[in-house]
């Protein structure tokens, strides 16, 4: 009985010593991940539960708040500006996709069949990442501008009549899209570039060996090899598209008829002009909820595809 007892705590003491040396070997880890989760508490968590909550309070930060149910969603129903909201971010994330989600895709693949001048032109195509936002959009802004803009010059050169950009209904949206697709490509082929690069020169030269051109390498091979990358990219694009803002803020202010007006714009007006806060938070709630549930819903069906 005894000696059957030494053996056992022998091992319950070696056991803490293995534990504490595990912990010193990985304080630094530790430390770098509490970091972070400090961070993203503040930062990300945080926000968001005091937007839940203002969402159903009334308060001017002066005063104690007061809970006010659904009234801040009632109001934010009943505006004009709600449903042109939501219709033209809709609007513009499907614009956005078109353009943005098949443009940076179509040239990694031309950056990934050259053999001279790629670095350089990987450099062309990142650097509007690299301008601040306000810049570019003010750069748009005069390339729009409909007297001596460089997009109406472009079409007087071609005999064309010159278009009214921003101040009309029918071209105000697309040029947003344009904007944006401008601003962002960037990153995008990068990302889909270090995509191409890991797929295995093999599969190429099998499918040139069985007389596959180019498109139909880009079929059979291109685009299976990097179809997770794909799928995570359309939700980034859609999750960041639906979340458009600096583009209507100042290009358009909302206009012409709220033809641009976009969910977060409307936040912020109802944030800063408006001066209610608390509806300002009840749209973004539900903006946040529209998201999660269309999340949910994208990576249900993309794991069941890819299984």
């Amino acid at each position: 009985m005894t000696t059957a007892s030494i053996p056992a705590a022998g091992g319950s003491r070696r056991q803490p010593t293995k534990l504490r040396r595990a912990v010193r070997r990985n304080v630094t880890a530790y430390g770098f991940l509490c970091g972070a989760l400090i961070c993203f508490a503040f930062f990300s968590w945080y926000p968001m539960v005091r937007e839940v909550i203002l969402s159903f309070q009334k308060t001017n930060f002066v005063d104690p708040p007061k809970w006010v149910g659904l009234e801040n969603f009632r109001t934010i129903v009943n505006d004009p500006a709600f449903g042109p909201a939501w219709v033209n971010t809709a609007l513009f994330t499907v614009l956005a996709l078109i353009c943005g989600y098949g443009i940076p895709f179509v040239a990694a693949i031309v950056l990934n069949e050259l053999r001279h001048a790629r670095a350089y032109l990987r450099f062309v195509v990142y650097l509007p990442v690299m301008l601040p936002p306000a810049v570019s959009v003010l750069l748009f802004q005069w390339f729009y501008n409909p007297d001596y803009g460089l997009f109406n010059q472009v079409l007087d050169l071609f005999h064309l009549p010159g278009l009214q950009w921003l101040n009309s209904t029918s071209t105000a949206l697309i040029s947003l899209v344009i904007v944006s697709t401008w601003m962002n490509m960037g990153s995008g082929t990068l990302i889909y570039l270090a995509a191409l690069q890991t797929i295995p020169s093999e599969l190429y030269e099998a499918a040139e060996l069985d007389g596959a051109g180019l498109f139909k390498r880009i079929r059979h091979v291109t685009i299976p090899q990097t179809k997770l990358i794909l799928l995570v990219m359309l939700l980034l694009q859609i999750v960041a598209t639906m979340q458009v803002f600096i583009e209507p803020y100042l290009l358009t202010g909302g206009g012409p008829e709220n033809a641009t007006v976009s969910v977060v714009y409307l936040m912020y007006q109802y944030a800063f002009n408006f001066g209610n806060l608390n509806a300002g938070n009840a749209l973004g709630l539900m903006l946040m909820i529209v998201l999660m549930v269309f999340s949910a819903i994208y990576l249900r069906v993309s794991r069941d595809n890819t299984v």
